[in-house]
């Protein structure tokens, strides 16, 4: 049977890890381990970590570069077949979610990238909305010209084609990741299932307009000059209209 391996990178996040620290280890499906990379926090989120322990969590908790160094750092720890990145204060979204997604496919014939849904959940777990964009029927590389239209949570990634993650990005690399990780894939499956309950959290005015600089400068890396611009006429124009 296929593993996964989720992993969770942590900051001080007491507030919002315990309920990702459950979801996971709640999972129906037996093999699944779980890798938490904290940046040496100075709250209590060691000690959740601690309190949660068993033989499926790894964990450290020592300095790093930023949230995609410390990702790559963890998939090094990793044992598992399959890659999850699931920040703190996200879940999966029911507890055999996991199971029904590793019976979406052929145990025979993996395929090399998997994914679903999104659901937007409050601090308290409750459901708000699904995700704005919707994932398409099918998957490519080129389907992120519309924007990220698969969230990071509910993409989940055959380890043998991982690449790390570009530290040339403080914000956005994990747009420039998925995008590159779908360009080397040979088959990316759709479960047609919801996969995770993202937190739904505020994003400073100032990281926003960071993190849509970059994503602009990824889509002219990937799609040209050309073919960005005109997708973002179109973006602005949609929004007029809405």
């Amino acid at each position: 049977m296929n593993k996964l391996s989720v992993i969770t990178v942590t900051y001080n996040a007491e507030k919002t890890l315990e309920r990702t620290l459950k979801s996971v280890s709640g999972q129906t499906y037996p093999y699944v381990e779980h890798i938490v990379v904290d940046g040496k926090s100075e709250d209590h989120t060691v000690s959740l970590i601690q309190k949660y322990g068993n033989s499926a969590l790894k964990w450290v908790s020592e300095p790093d570069k930023g949230l995609y160094d410390a990702m790559n750092k963890a998939v090094t720890m990793t044992t598992g077949d399959y890659l999850c990145f699931l920040n703190a204060g996200d879940t999966f979204y029911t507890d055999d979610t996991v199971e029904r997604m590793m019976n979406s496919f052929e145990a025979a014939s993996p395929p090399d990238i998997i994914y679903g849904e999104t659901a937007i959940v409050d601090d308290s777990g409750k459901f708000l909305f699904m995700r704005r964009l919707s994932v398409p029927e099918t998957l490519s590389w080129k389907s992120f010209k519309q924007g990220m239209v698969v969230c990071h949570q509910a993409f989940i990634v055959k380890k043998t084609i991982f690449e790390p993650y570009s530290l040339d990005y403080r914000f956005s690399a994990d747009v420039d990741w998925c995008i590159r990780m779908m360009k080397k894939s040979r088959r990316i499956h759709n479960t047609y299932l919801t996969l995770i309950n993202y937190l739904n959290e505020g994003v400073t005015t100032a990281n926003r307009k960071a993190s849509l600089k970059e994503r602009y400068r990824i889509m002219v890396k990937h799609y040209g000059q050309v073919s960005t611009f005109l997708h973002h006429l179109w973006f602005a124009f949609r929004a007029v209209l809405k």
